[in-house]
């Protein structure tokens, strides 16, 4: 392998990596199941392909700085092959290819450590069409998409356009015309990793936790018209937005990890003043967790938080009080088999489960009631949360959940 121009070019016994060639024309294409054949040209004198016109190899590199798009915030596993197909099939999905049947990808480069990429396209225009895709999920993350250091504006106006045709089928890959997931801004928030159950009203509920919201958008899919798994948000009070994102990043919601950023950077890091702030909303994230849970769970026990002072359980005769009150309270949704309300250490030590109440009742039905009858209401000026809990953890004495 060698470099040539920014580009990598490989030879024959390398070209399973995916990657066709800029300034070459192909006379012999191998039959590649399942792989674009545009993407596998071979070079120049390879396998018998003739050599390049002069002017036509002029040409290419005249119109390279306007045929290529910039690709930032790539995710550590994305390679050649993979870009190449992924733009290719986007382009094709949102009507973007206008220089014919085949693939508009035509070369990728990347920069593995900085995570960026250089895509070059077959023509000037494709490569306009390629800026409107600016915000799109790659491999679970936005990505940037720009014009490279070397684009130069007023020469590439004599080559072709040089913005997006505004008639491109964007909705067909999540976006929309000048917004990526149909909000703007630089304090556009990425949510990805959602599991696929989870309903708008709850993603919404767990976002909330820092504020109200200006805009949400549940990227769904057009046919089905179900979850792709990512959303993107803006909050009314812009100053939350990094306390979400740090609090929101890596917690894991069933089977998945959420991954929480503005849309147009990497990681956020929380401001120093920003701390406690952060420990308030990693305390109701908590909370909000228990309220995800996929639809349909049921089960006989009911976990109550935010309906007990963990200060009002030291003493016994308090501790007594509240669990008689809790009793009389909650049997008049089904038959109680059990209730624990973990009380504080005397020597200090962490309590599993200390703050919640939990219910158990004999069947499903008085504990789907208890539920629904207790869960929102206000208790101390709290608002009570109410979920199913799980049986084997609950008969475990699991009360960490």
């Amino acid at each position: 392998m060698h470099q040539f121009d920014g580009l990598v070019h490989l030879h024959p016994g390398t070209i399973a990596s995916g990657l066709a060639f800029a300034g070459q024309i192909t006379s012999a294409t191998p039959n590649l199941t399942g792989m674009y054949p545009n993407m596998f040209q071979l070079g120049a004198g390879q396998l018998g392909a003739l050599p390049l016109m002069p002017v036509q190899a002029m040409t290419q590199q005249a119109t390279r700085h306007a045929r290529r798009v910039y690709v930032g915030g790539l995710s550590p596993t994305a390679n050649e092959q993979s870009v190449a197909t992924y733009f290719s099939y986007v382009m094709s999905a949102i009507g973007g290819n206008t220089a014919g049947p085949g693939d508009a990808v035509v070369n990728v480069y990347i920069n593995h450590e900085k995570k960026f990429a250089f895509v070059e396209m077959r023509s000037v225009e494709e490569a306009s069409n390629a800026m409107a895709l600016d915000g799109i999920i790659f491999e679970g993350a936005p990505v940037k998409v720009r014009r490279p250091s070397d684009y130069n504006p007023s020469l590439a106006a004599t080559l072709g356009p040089s913005q997006p045709n505004p008639n491109l089928n964007l909705g067909a890959v999540g976006l929309s015309p000048g917004s990526a997931g149909g909000l703007e801004g630089p304090d556009r928030v990425f949510v990805g990793g959602l599991p696929y159950y989870f309903t708008e009203s709850q993603i919404r509920e767990l976002l909330e936790s820092f504020g109200p919201l200006r805009g949400f958008d549940l990227v769904k899919d057009r046919e089905t018209g179900n979850s792709k798994g990512y959303a993107f948000c803006v909050y009314h009070d812009l100053s939350v937005t990094d306390i979400a994102c740090a609090a929101l990043n890596g917690i894991k919601m069933g089977d998945k990890t959420l991954t929480v950023r503005r849309a147009n950077q990497g990681t956020v890091q929380p401001k120093p003043e920003q701390e406690s702030v952060l420990l308030h909303a990693q305390q109701q994230i908590a909370l909000q967790k228990l309220m995800l849970q996929p639809v349909g769970l049921t089960t006989k026990v009911i976990c109550l938080t935010q309906v007990v002072d963990p200060d009002e359980l030291k003493e016994d005769q308090d501790y007594e009080d509240i669990l008689e009150d809790m009793k009389m309270e909650c049997e008049k949704y089904g038959s109680l088999v059990n209730i624990i309300i973990p009380r504080p250490n005397p020597n200090g030590e962490p309590t599993p489960g200390l703050g919640k109440v939990f219910l158990e009742y004999t069947d499903i039905e008085g504990a789907a009631k208890a539920r629904q009858s207790l869960h929102g209401r206000k208790f101390g000026g709290n608002q009570v949360v109410a979920v199913c809990y799980p049986e084997d953890k609950f008969s475990q004495g699991d009360y960490e959940g």
